[in-house]
């Protein structure tokens, strides 16, 4: 029996500190606990106990959820270790799509992915004909993600 509560009591710390460094690993090693109190649960007092066992772990698993995502973010320290405002902002004043049919230069070899220059501004592209050496003139045809798509202006 010291088993069983030993391993749930160390399974539930482990879990309420999940908030305080979270990555994960606490909480497998307190799932890992709770699994291995139940199995213990199981083999010492057979079906009846294991299962019991199971709704123990099942509602203290839930019990430390819902402190930790109900109550805790009320109290002062919670109120410092979850964030409250979102950011709000713009990654780029032109969109990549605005670019299309624009023409720059290479700053660098595309080869197949570089910098060109278009209005003075240092943007990635992509080399649709393959390698471009420096100072090619060249024409935006599309984009991909963040990067622009370009082939040599003619």
């Amino acid at each position: 029996m010291t088993v069983v509560a030993t391993l749930f009591v160390v399974g539930v710390l482990l879990l309420g500190f999940e908030v305080l460094l979270p990555g994960g690993i606490l909480g497998i090693f307190a799932g890992l606990c709770l699994l291995g109190g139940t199995g213990f649960a199981f083999v010492e007092f057979g079906m009846s106990g294991g299962l019991i066992a199971l709704m123990v772990a099942v509602v203290l698993v839930a019990a430390v959820l819902y402190f930790e995502l109900a109550i805790l973010p009320k109290t002062a320290m919670g109120k410092r270790l979850f964030l409250k405002k979102a950011i709000d902002g713009k990654s780029s004043p032109k969109r990549d799509r605005d670019y299309v049919g624009a023409e720059g230069v290479t700053l660098t070899a595309l080869g197949p992915t570089g910098y060109i220059e278009i209005d003075g501004k240092r943007l990635e592209a992509f080399s649709r004909s393959g390698f471009l050496e420096t100072n090619v003139p060249v024409k935006v045809v599309g984009t991909d993600n963040f990067r622009l798509i370009v082939t040599p202006a003619p």
